[in-house]
């Protein structure tokens, strides 16, 4: 094996860590003081203000869940990553933490990457993360330098921590700059690190790395290097098992991958969050058993995070829970007039479902953010019929089947954030694709164009098509068949209310079982 790392942490400090989280701090309290919140989210994690991206560190750990994040404090845009900090005890009501890390080492002077926890076998919380510098010293002309570093919190609280600094260099005469995104785990009695790598011949690999005290690192070979000579980056790599309706062991291998091209309904997304199902033995490859397979369909999900819950899950059993970050990619993004850019995604629970395929309905806690609920039961729209559910809902969740056989629409579905102006996004099943249609077509603001969700053959052939439809401020999460299929979308209303409505469009509709909640705000206003 060839080591990359020295045996001790390189810990070389270039600033004084606490001043700089001063400023940070300072910051987002000016930028939150001039926030507009007609689109900020009042039950999904966000900055007060400034902009964020990857969720990192996800853990539970104290008794409390930790949700960290890629932020930069100093503006809406993608610059200086930071990261910031909440947590919560019930998945449900959260609060903001201090920041927690500002690039105060030579080794991240250019910014403070993504990365991952895990808890030790004394139980101690250990966070790595990709330190990143210009390798020209000024800006992305010349490449990065990136390398992994590892920190550890000061008490149980998680509110501070000591960098140990960095545990694994980056081995410039193999890699093409990127390399980066740690995500630890622990099997048969060793640790293990993967990230994501750009090889010198520009291929998105995935390496793995061996360690017996997650101190000192060696490199172990390319757990996975993706089949498109195009994707030439896996960012945000995840890596863990699951168990099959069989009760067999698979290895889930998830990764974000940069350079892929669209293909039809794939890849529409400027770079798309996915993952294959297959199995792998330490000491060898990946090896993938499916296709790469979309996490979520729509237009604004990237980077996801998941991890294991342990035996102290307050649910009783352990669980593989994921977040995502809401990405912006494309302009415009019209919340960053108002202060803030970016959101993550509701928890969600991995599982393989019957099918042999990966579902992620929301975590069960959401559950108990419903304030009150109406049952509207079951709705028969005639040839081009609407029916208005509500008439200002700013933050909700709404529950329907679709029932095929009564169905002779050629999309049939439901508008929501509808305005005065004519504005509106839409979810629909459309007939001719035999898919569900997340169509921003009617949009006020923001970019438009749709994303499409495939149904199987099986799920055409049962003729029920359940949606459940979280509806914040500025967003909506569909899961579609109880998480087989999701899609997550900004979606910014013009000024006024905003209406949510029943659609049949050239043909008739039928609903069954309707339920509209609204949903109490997490805390983060």
């Amino acid at each position: 094996m060839t080591t990359f790392t020295p045996s001790v942490p390189v810990l070389t400090p270039i600033a004084d860590e606490s001043e700089l989280l001063g400023r940070a701090e300072s910051s987002l309290e000016k930028l939150a003081a001039g926030r507009r919140d007609r689109w900020y989210p009042a039950f999904h994690i966000a900055s007060q203000a400034g902009w964020i991206n990857d969720p990192n560190g996800l853990s539970y750990f104290g008794g409390r869940w930790h949700v960290f994040y890629q932020l930069n404090p100093f503006g809406v845009k993608w610059d200086a990553p930071h990261w910031g900090h909440v947590s919560s005890a019930d998945m449900l009501h959260w609060r903001r933490e201090p920041v927690t890390f500002a690039p105060s080492l030579e080794q991240e002077k250019d910014g403070v990457f993504s990365g991952s926890a895990v808890i030790d076998d004394d139980g101690k919380l250990r966070m790595f993360y990709t330190g990143h510098r210009w390798a020209n010293g000024v800006d992305n002309t010349g490449g990065d330098w990136q390398v992994q570093m590892l920190a550890v919190p000061d008490d149980e609280t998680l509110e501070s921590f000591t960098k140990r600094g960095m545990v694994i260099d980056c081995p410039i005469d193999r890699v093409d700059h990127h390399f980066r995104d740690p995500k630890v785990w622990k099997t048969d009695g060793r640790w293990y690190m993967t990230f994501g790598v750009s090889s010198k011949e520009g291929r998105g690999q995935m390496w793995l790395f061996t360690s017996d005290d997650l101190v000192s690192w060696n490199y172990d070979g390319v757990l996975f290097e993706h089949p498109d000579p195009d994707v030439f980056m896996l960012e945000c790599p995840d890596f863990f098992p699951l168990k099959d309706a069989d009760g067999n062991e698979k290895w889930v291998i998830g990764f974000s991958a940069m350079g892929a091209k669209p293909n039809g309904f794939m890849n529409r997304n400027v770079s798309n969050a996915g993952y294959m199902i297959g199995t792998w033995q330490p000491g060898e490859r990946f090896v993938p058993e499916t296709d790469f397979r979309l996490w979520d369909c729509g237009h604004n999900f990237y980077a996801p995070q998941s991890f294991a819950t342990g035996k102290d899950d307050p649910c009783g059993e352990p669980r593989q829970l994921m977040y995502g970050w809401m990405s912006q990619f494309v302009d415009p993004i019209p919340s960053e007039d108002d202060g803030w850019s970016g959101q993550l995604t509701l928890p969600r629970e991995i599982r393989i479902g019957a099918e042999g395929d990966i579902v992620t309905p929301p975590a069960r806690e959401i559950e108990a953010l419903r304030n009150d609920s109406f049952h509207y039961g079951d709705v028969e729209l005639g040839v081009n019929g609407t029916m208005t559910l509500s008439d200002d809902a700013e933050a909700v969740e709404l529950e329907l089947t679709l029932d095929l056989a009564d169905t002779t629409a050629e999309r049939a579905g439901i508008r929501f954030h509808c305005t005065d102006d004519g504005a509106y996004t839409s979810l629909a099943f459309d007939a001719q694709m035999g898919r569900i249609v997340l169509d921003r077509g009617a949009a006020a603001r923001g970019d438009r164009g749709y994303r499409t969700a495939p149904l199987s053959g099986a799920e055409l052939a049962a003729g029920k098509i359940d949606l459940r439809l979280f509806i914040d401020r500025g967003s909506v999460e569909v899961y579609v068949n109880g998480g087989r299929q999701v899609l997550s979308s900004y979606s910014y209303p013009s000024d006024g209310h905003r209406a949510i409505r029943l659609v049949a469009e050239s043909g008739t509709a039928a609903f069954r079982d309707i339920k509209l909640h609204h949903l109490a705000s997490i805390g983060l206003e």
